[in-house]
């Protein structure tokens, strides 16, 4: 989003437009961001044979997962009807990956009947797996390496008291049962956590990871997950997949070599491809003053955007309404009953009443995780591609929060 002639403008699209046209709050997203994260990332990789499979749990719109489709991109799942959601919008079953945590293995035989590739992260379920498909369905193994990385500790899947992925201390146990109930081992994989920002972080983990692949004869690929770190305050810093891809191609086609074949390198970017494409705008509605503090109100909250509250994640504020104003300290705060504070004491251009607002990085993580809480309704999402805007979810009305209510006399 740029000023340009005085306004917020989203590839050519007026910010303040949208906001008429669609009402607040309201999420944006623009198509020209992910596809320049997307040819980034698989730049970054062009010395092997790689593949990127966005991480849908990110924003699941399918009309975003139909766009990432048509980029070439594979698909990360982490429940059943993230697999439909993705066999809905186009995507070839091999394509799509499901890595789930802590699911029936009901769930997981419903992911075989679709035909997804199965990434399996404990020994129970790969011991259930083995004993009912044997060696007839391929299997990825998720490991977990004991590295604690990530930008928050909700975040760091990999450490040692994870619940995701098997422990690289069991290796010797998970061998023993791929022998012994004859499982096929296509591809292993690991994910540290998310908003790793140090490339070497990402170098130890593979080392790990490559080390324990050696002894699964029959690999097709290895799934490094992700985790890249994106900017989130002005001249923030932001993992240097440029550097993170000359060495891990280094590293992987000496692995290939030594292995005997080439194998796949894969990753799971979600946040990296979609976070700096979304944008959430707000209008405000009242303007109050304590002995201390003024807030900004606005018309959404934590039922929306959850993230602030949730990881003490930091959002950049923007007042869209008055870009050339004077800067001044604001809180701002929305309209739940909770305390569901966005910011505190962030300088911002003056705020008045009714003006907008527009909180950035908000494609990753952040429609996704929105909720109904105090009855309020979900709010719309826009897509721009291409210099058009596009509706691509209305929002809720009060038919909506009743639909599946079921009304019986007392």
């Amino acid at each position: 989003m740029q000023i340009t002639e005085g306004n917020y403008q989203i590839s050519g699209v007026n910010a303040l437009d949208l906001c008429k046209e669609y009402g607040t709050p309201l999420y944006v997203y623009d198509t020209a961001k992910m596809e320049a994260q997307y040819k980034r990332l698989t730049k970054a990789f062009k010395g092997t044979k790689h593949k990127m499979n966005y991480a849908c749990k990110a924003l699941s719109n399918i009309n975003v997962l139909r766009f990432f489709k048509d980029l070439g991109s594979g698909l990360d799942t982490v429940s059943i009807q993230e697999v439909q959601l993705g066999l809905k919008a186009g995507f070839a079953p091999d394509d799509i990956i499901f890595t789930p945590n802590g699911v029936s293995f009901e769930e997981i035989k419903k992911a075989v009947d679709f035909g997804v590739r199965i990434n399996i992260d404990n020994l129970s379920i790969l011991e259930q797996f083995g004993s009912y498909y044997g060696g007839t369905y391929p299997v990825c193994i998720r490991l977990n390496p004991h590295i604690m990385a990530g930008g928050n500790i909700k975040i760091s899947v990999g450490h040692i008291d994870s619940k995701f992925g098997i422990s690289i201390h069991q290796t010797r146990h998970l061998e023993r049962l791929v022998k012994s109930l004859g499982i096929k081992v296509e591809g292993v994989h690991m994910h540290t956590g998310s908003d790793i920002l140090d490339v070497d972080v990402f170098l130890q983990g593979a080392d790990l990871l490559l080390n324990v692949a050696r002894d699964f004869p029959d690999l097709k690929y290895i799934d490094f997950g992700s985790g890249f770190k994106v900017a989130y305050k002005p001249n923030d810093i932001s993992t240097d997949v440029e550097e993170l891809g000359k060495k891990m191609t280094k590293i992987f086609k000496e692995f290939c070599a030594e292995y005997g074949r080439e194998l796949e390198i894969e990753f799971e970017p979600g946040k990296f491809l979609v976070s700096e494409s979304g944008y959430f705008f707000c209008k405000v509605n009242v303007i109050k003053q304590t002995t201390a503090t003024v807030f900004a109100g606005v018309d959404t909250g934590m039922n929306h955007l959850i993230r602030p509250m949730f990881y003490d994640s930091y959002h950049h504020i923007e007042n869209v309404s008055n870009p050339a104003g004077k800067k001044r300290v604001y809180t701002v705060v929305g309209y739940i009953c909770e305390t569901d504070t966005f910011a505190s004491d962030r300088q911002i251009n003056e705020i008045k009443e009714d003006d907008i607002l527009c909180f950035r990085n908000a494609g990753a993580y952040c429609f996704t995780m929105a909720n109904n809480y105090n009855s309020r309704y979900k709010p719309a999402e826009v897509l721009i591609h291409k210099g058009k805007a596009h509706l691509i979810t209305k929002r809720q009305t009060l038919d909506d929060l009743l639909a599946n209510q079921v009304e019986i006399k007392l």
